[in-house]
């Protein structure tokens, strides 16, 4: 005769065979190389220190007018061509977009003494020139990430190169509002925050003090991450994608001092970029010099930068041609989820012309 458990009713009921799949690749994850990334055939075009400028070649060409990327000075930008099923680079060049990438690269102290206005004018600026040289064409897409996104914005503002159209995505351009501790927001903008000294001493800011600024701004869901990996551990697709992202996160680099005092002071403090304010060289980034097409792209569940901080261009730009789209994403899920690449081309196909057959 069966005998009931004396524990029957207080220990839920167990897939034996699904939590035996989940530790064995939580293990397997302690001891596998680390993923491979940045896997869409690519050509060095030009280089200047520690930046890069990359060629994408479309698969068929089917458009004159090449993409080019401009990435945050904060991350690496294979999160761009992190996986070959969402890589938004591979989607393009799949789709027939030429594609250039400028990778900034790591900083190191002797790079302490340059500035955004410094690789606006020293690198990105020479970079697109050599794009458009290196493609022969007339005109060029200029394509923003988050802070790259503030970056490309200031370029086009003074740029004399041809950019037929402007893209920017979870762009950060309007800095009355500081996503983070309150006491952060207050810190910067009554100049209390000395991180001159900081800086003095490092020459640029650590790759572990960059983490851990994403980690409190992140927190919780830096953290959730991993509660996440464990309750869905059992799934091997989302254990791959889950390692490229930990890979991604994990692998910060540094930021120049600078650069970092310009964001921190010009930007964050002084919010110059809105008031016409922020110098490059001896040019006033003023936005309402752009009349290239605009094409705005923010996410609706993205922590890190607002949309009240990204929707201020729409207003400052001379551009006729503007669009603006709020899409259900967060800030780093746009590039991951494979969206991206799809809604660039949607804006960009009727914008760029086919190449005549």
């Amino acid at each position: 005769m069966a005998t009931e458990t004396p524990f029957k009713g207080l220990i839920p009921d167990v897939d034996y065979q699904k939590e035996m799949e989940r530790w064995a690749n939580v293990f397997k994850l302690l001891s596998e190389p680390e993923p491979k990334i940045g896997q869409t055939p690519r050509t060095e075009v030009w280089r200047k220190n520690k930046s890069v400028l990359w060629y994408y070649p479309a698969k068929q060409k089917k458009y004159e007018i090449p993409l080019f990327f401009v990435y945050s000075l904060f991350n690496k930008p294979y999160i761009l061509d992190i996986d070959p099923k969402s890589s938004v680079i591979k989607k393009l060049t799949d789709m027939g977009y030429d594609v250039y990438l400028l990778d900034w690269g790591t900083p190191g102290y002797e790079d302490k003494k340059i500035g955004l206005d410094t690789y606006i004018e020293k690198y990105l600026k020479i970079a697109v020139k050599r794009a458009i040289r290196h493609s022969d064409v007339e005109e060029i897409t200029l394509v923003g990430y988050c802070l790259g996104g503030t970056i490309a914005s200031i370029y086009a503002s003074i740029a004399e190169e041809p950019i037929k159209n402007l893209i920017v995505a979870t762009v950060p351009i309007d800095f009355s509002t500081i996503v983070g501790p309150e006491k952060w927001a207050e810190g910067f903008r009554n100049g209390d925050f000395a991180i001159e000294h900081l800086l003095d001493i490092y020459g640029v800011v650590p790759p572990k003090y960059v983490e851990m600024m994403f980690r409190a701004v992140g927190s919780p869901i830096y953290f959730t991450n991993y509660t996440m990996l464990l309750n869905r551990a059992h799934d091997q697709r989302y254990v791959d994608k889950w390692r490229r992202m930990n890979k991604w996160t994990l692998d910060q680099v540094s930021f120049t001092g600078e650069a970092y005092k310009q964001l921190g002071n010009d930007l964050v403090r002084d919010n110059k970029l809105v008031k016409g304010e922020f110098l490059v060289g001896n040019k006033k980034a003023d936005l309402s010099n752009i009349d290239a097409n605009l094409f705005v792209i923010s996410g609706s569940r993205d922590n890190l930068v607002l949309e009240n901080q990204s929707k201020p261009i729409m207003d400052l730009v001379s551009s006729k041609d503007k669009t603006y789209l709020c899409v259900e994403s967060g800030h780093v899920g746009l590039a991951l989820s494979g969206m991206f690449a799809g809604i660039v081309d949607q804006w960009a196909s009727s914008r760029s012309k086919q190449v005549s057959k």
